[in-house]
């Protein structure tokens, strides 16, 4: 057994230093992910990595002892933390209690025709939804990939399927995504 193994059984029998300990284990690689994914927001993101990550760890942990079969099961169970962080934050900055009916309008900005980032973020996660429902192992890889940040070759492994495969479902997937957003505006 791997040491994260070890730990996550320890973490689900409410071990007190266990969560503790699966926190150093997977903390760097956490970061890297919420970094990479961080990175590929737009301009102006106030979210750092750090908070990303402690924020899916309270989600993931908290004050219970949760269950993970193994390393997979965790950061499959990450990224989907990471995932809803995003989407909330997405969500609350495009409620009303945020300007209410008023708009501001930047005369700089009018000569862009791209959607707000959170608008493409709300889309993405309503056509995941959608995905997940047809394909769940295909919506499994676009999580790991657009919000956790990972690559085929690290997601493949997770998913247990090879980085060829991998790479059919990533083609597949955002083309069925980018088909399903376009049919929605």
């Amino acid at each position: 057994m791997s040491d994260a193994t070890v730990i996550l059984a320890a973490v689900e029998r409410g071990e007190a230093k266990a969560a503790d300990e699966l926190l150093v284990l997977v903390y760097d690689e956490l970061r890297r992910l919420a970094a990479f994914k961080l990175g590929q927001e737009s301009p102006g993101q106030t979210l750092q990595p750090t908070a990303l990550v402690h924020e899916a760890w309270l989600r993931l942990v908290g004050d219970r002892n949760p269950a993970f079969n193994d390393r997979t099961h965790f950061f499959r169970a990450a990224a989907e933390a990471m995932r809803r962080i995003l989407i909330d934050r997405a969500r609350s900055k495009n409620s009303q209690k945020h300007g209410g009916d008023f708009e501001r309008v930047d005369f700089d900005a009018l000569e862009l025709a791209t959607p707000e980032e959170n608008e493409k973020l709300l889309a993405v996660n309503e056509a995941l939804d959608k995905l997940a429902v047809e394909y769940p192992s295909q919506a499994e890889l676009v999580k790991l990939r657009y919000f956790a940040g990972m690559t085929n070759e690290e997601a493949a492994p997770i998913l247990g399927i090879s980085v060829s495969t991998a790479k059919k479902h990533w083609a597949f997937s955002r083309a069925w995504l980018l088909n399903e957003i376009q049919e929605n505006r």
